[in-house]
């Protein structure tokens, strides 16, 4: 698959952004480029231009849900109550969402199903390289009370190493790169995990690799010791919190509260801002049932993407075709890449309406492998027998 060696040598640019020379070889994929990226992220800056092409209205979409009712970046100090964090916790829960009924107040549509609409999707493929980016949690395993046992099937396995035979395909999670390089066991895909702030290509001994180095990428990590700090902290000011969770996830934290009792929920939240308050250089900001901590940096699951596609050599191109698979509001972020470039369609996994740049959905892990399966053999019937894998 793709080779990404950083170079040791650093040069200035016209803008005074110090950048690393990133060489790309792929032989598999006919790669061989060079592309330039910060050694430094800064927040006002943006690393990556899109596409100018606008974004194709999309055929459907969820019923929105109140920008109010969810906040992206939970403040810290100064207003944010904890009761306004407690409110946060609950809009960003499923099981709350459903009993909310303020939330249906526009008129709206669910989105259409990614494999009912399978031949649509397939033809605003046509001629084009299709890249795969798959979200771990919730997207190819269920949601689980432990998130140490979010273990994929070996069905659904077997569907991914399928897919990423025949395209370029990575996992994009906030779990620790390690933790889900584990979980799936397949060394052919990329790996960008901690929301993407660590990237790494296919391992050794892969059969897209020909040479002993592999894709490494790491704008964060002048917050490792930072973030060792905080977790450590974090688990002496939680341990008394029965249900909690705090997971080192490396280049960020995940603090879990599914299987903490909501009468605590405010105990947890408000342990969390003592710690957060101290850290400046810290964002919180909450998904499923988990509160997330990381640097605040500009980098995401869509900035992820987009290093992506441009060591892939795909930056500007208009021959490449990206579907995102995600089911959290981190995977908003790289669905609006895909928007904003007007190129391939991202997925939302839900059950339940939600506000969401997606164009098509699927409801749980059981429908993601359906939809990768008919990939497979679709991309089948198009070559000759001979050069199926």
């Amino acid at each position: 698959m793709c080779l990404i060696e950083v170079q040791g040598k650093q040069k200035k640019t016209n803008t005074n952004m110090t950048k690393q020379s990133v060489v790309v070889s792929d032989p598999k994929f006919r790669l061989n480029t060079t592309i330039s990226v910060p050694a430094a992220v800064s927040m006002d800056s943006s690393i990556f231009t899109s596409a100018v092409q606008k974004p194709p209205h999309p055929p459907g979409m969820f019923i929105p849900i109140s920008e109010k009712m969810l906040v992206k970046d939970i403040e810290i100090n100064g207003a944010a109550r904890i009761s306004t964090w407690v409110d946060s916790m609950k809009a960003s829960s499923p099981t709350h969402l459903k009993s909310t009924p303020s939330l249906y107040d526009d008129q709206s549509f669910w989105l259409p199903s990614a494999l009912d609409m399978f031949g649509q999707i397939i033809n605003a493929s046509e001629g084009k390289k299709l890249v795969m980016f798959l979200d771990y949690d919730g997207t190819l395993s269920p949601i689980v009370d432990d998130p140490d046992r979010a273990f994929m099937s070996d069905d659904m396995r077997k569907a991914v190493r399928k897919v990423a035979r025949y395209f370029p395909t990575a996992i994009v999670s906030g779990r620790c790169r390690d933790k889900v390089f584990d979980f799936v066991r397949l060394a052919e895909l990329y790996y960008a995990g901690s929301h993407g702030m660590d990237i790494k290509g296919p391992a050794k001994g892969s059969e897209y690799m020909k040479d002993s180095q592999a894709v490494l990428f790491q704008p964060a990590s002048e917050f490792l010791p930072m973030i060792d700090e905080v977790y450590k902290a974090l688990l002496e000011k939680t341990k008394f919190i029965l249900g909690a969770k705090v997971e080192n996830n490396k280049f960020c934290i995940s603090v879990h509260f599914r299987c903490v009792d909501e009468k605590k929920w405010s105990e947890l939240a408000n342990e969390v801002r003592l710690v957060m308050k101290e850290y400046p250089k810290l964002r919180l900001s909450q998904g499923r049932k988990v509160l997330e901590i990381r640097p605040t940096i500009k980098w995401d699951k869509g900035k992820a993407l987009e290093f992506l596609l441009e060591s892939l050599g795909f930056s500007n191109s208009s021959d490449v075709f990206p579907v995102y698979i995600g089911d959290d509001r981190t995977d908003e972020d790289a669905f609006k890449v895909l928007r904003d470039r007007g190129q391939g369609f991202g997925i939302l996994v839900s059950k339940i309406p939600k506000q969401t740049n997606a164009s098509y959905h699927l409801q749980e892990p059981s429908e993601v492998m359906g939809f990768l399966q008919r990939l497979v053999r679709w991309k089948r019937r198009t070559l000759p027998r001979q050069l199926w894998m």
